[in-house]
């Protein structure tokens, strides 16, 4: 039975405030608006939402400031964003408009000074480092800008500075893994967070329950990003909390972790 209090969060991807599914960050299917999947995130008890902006970096788009408002002024779960940010200025702007982490990943790539500007002045509680990766000739490589583009930086080398520089948190997404249904990078979870001490979110490739169980207890990840599983109702955020409950894993659930047990 693990120890780790555990956050089940939804995950939103949008494009040009369209919900989007897609695979390996690209094929983009487009699937509603975000006000509905939030509304119904919020009734199943999500503690936490992520919105992702699938291709901001890449497009070099503005970042959805009225969305992000609009889902602050109207839910009180928590909110993280990972929309294309490029400057403090950004970041500023987005803790104004409500949310209460925000994720930095290309930006981190090109300067990971940013990181601990950011850092300096916002506090670390507010600053998630995101981390897209894919394997290339057996070795986990860093791509940015949505994951498209190759920056030919070690994995384990890009986080080690990403920690050094004080960032509070790592979203780890494989790009391999991205829509695929098929779990996550095991492997690729295991070995950073045997490296960090600093929380680490496990995002690309879930599915079954069983993905989710053997990324918290043999992975040691605390908090899992779903995305496509919710958007199709394969399952709901508690139906899902229920079931980690009854393998004994306590769960975060409105500031109150409870676990379950046969």
């Amino acid at each position: 039975m693990t120890n780790l209090t555990v956050r089940i969060i939804p995950c939103i991807n949008v494009n040009y405030n369209n919900v989007v599914k897609s695979i390996k960050f690209s094929n983009l299917t487009t699937i509603g608006s975000p006000s509905l999947l939030v509304n119904k995130y919020s009734v199943s008890g999500a503690d936490e939402l992520c919105l992702l902006d699938v291709i901001a970096s890449s497009d070099n788009k503005m970042i959805l400031y009225d969305t992000i408002s609009g889902i602050a002024d109207t839910y009180f779960f928590s909110l993280k964003v990972d929309v294309g940010i490029r400057t403090t200025k950004d970041v500023e702007c987005l803790l104004e408009a409500g949310s209460n982490k925000v994720a930095i990943n290309s930006a981190s790539v090109v300067n990971p000074r940013f990181v601990t500007n950011s850092i300096e002045r916002f506090e670390s509680q507010c600053i998630v480092s995101s981390v897209g990766c894919k394997t290339v000739n057996g070795t986990w490589e860093v791509f940015g800008h949505s994951g498209l583009r190759s920056t030919e930086i070690d994995v384990l080398e890009h986080i080690c500075k990403l920690v050094q520089y004080g960032t509070g948190e790592i979203l780890l997404t494989s790009v391999d893994k991205d829509g695929t249904n098929d779990g996550y990078d095991t492997f690729l979870l295991k070995s950073v967070s045997q490296f960090v001490s600093i929380p680490v979110v496990a995002s690309g490739g879930r599915s079954e329950f069983r993905h989710i169980v053997l990324a918290i207890i043999e992975r040691d990840v605390s908090t899992v990003l779903l995305a496509s599983a919710l958007y199709y109702d394969k399952y709901s955020v508690s139906q899902l909390k229920y079931f980690l409950g009854r393998c004994g894993i306590l769960v975060w659930n409105d500031y109150l972790s409870y676990g379950l047990c046969d």
